[in-house]
């Protein structure tokens, strides 16, 4: 693998020079060492690490906040790449059906066809946020609906910054657990327990609440119990299911009251 210096990697990047210099002397991306004339030198791990960077910034993190991502211990660059990709495509297949949709209604208003008033609509489809909220309903009784009013009503205010943020945490989360099942590390240890300790923050901040042990626990069995959840977890890891709510229930003893 070659070695960049800060101009090749400028060139390669469309990155200015300036930026590359900024990013270095506030930490986030350091060279990997001096050349014999005194040149900064990347090699594959800053490109990388630049990539991620960039497609944070394309989802519209601050550099702080990109830095803390990328540097927290449970960051792993593939689990990330596989949701950003995924999170890339499902917009993708979106904007595909919205522009689908103006394509359709224009032809209508030109008067060269017909359109069924449901195709209007099509794009902003609540199909499946409205089968979630049925099952939760369904499971936990009636109180459960005005409190999925109450959370939906606090991420109106969000914009795309924020719930990109709010995605990447989990992300950060989960993957920490992931690799901590594959390392063969206790549910209950103190590394688990501080990944857990941030899910249940994270939790709280969209149940605009503090989950108490019981309300955390009850949690477990929506994971437990829901495929989506399910098909989720184990896609990532096989019995990660069972490895994270194990861990939860850890916490909320030991943590909860």
């Amino acid at each position: 693998m070659p070695a960049y210096t800060v101009k090749q990697l400028a060139r390669l990047s469309g990155v200015s020079v300036r930026t590359l210099h900024h990013y270095d002397e506030i930490g986030l991306l350091a060279p990997a060492g001096l050349g014999a004339n005194g040149y900064r030198q990347y090699g594959r791990e800053e490109l990388l690490r630049l990539q991620q960077i960039l497609f944070h910034r394309e989802l519209g993190f601050a550099l702080d906040e990109i830095g803390r991502l990328l540097d927290a211990p449970g960051f792993d660059r593939i689990a990330a790449l596989t949701a950003q990709r995924e999170r890339l495509l499902a917009s993708a297949r979106r904007y595909r059906r919205l522009a689908r949709t103006i394509e359709e209604t224009l032809a209508a208003l030109k008067g060269g066809t017909e359109m069924k008033d449901k195709a209007m609509y099509r794009g902003f489809d609540a199909e499946t946020q409205a089968k979630h909220e049925d099952w939760l309903v369904d499971r936990f009784g009636d109180d459960m609906r005005a409190r999925i009013e109450a959370s939906r009503a606090q991420f109106k205010d969000w914009s795309q910054a924020d719930l990109d943020r709010n995605q990447a945490e989990l992300e950060a989360i989960e993957s920490g657990v992931a690799d901590a099942l594959k390392q063969g590390l206790p549910p209950d240890c103190a590394a688990v327990h501080s990944l857990i300790q941030r899910h249940h923050a994270w939790v709280g901040r969209q149940w605009k609440r503090t989950p108490t042990r019981e309300a955390y626990v009850g949690l477990t069995e929506i994971y437990d119990e829901h495929p989506d959840f399910r098909a989720r977890y184990e896609a990532r890891s096989a019995g990660l299911t069972e490895y994270l709510t194990q861990a939860m229930r850890a916490f909320a003893r030991q943590a909860l009251t």
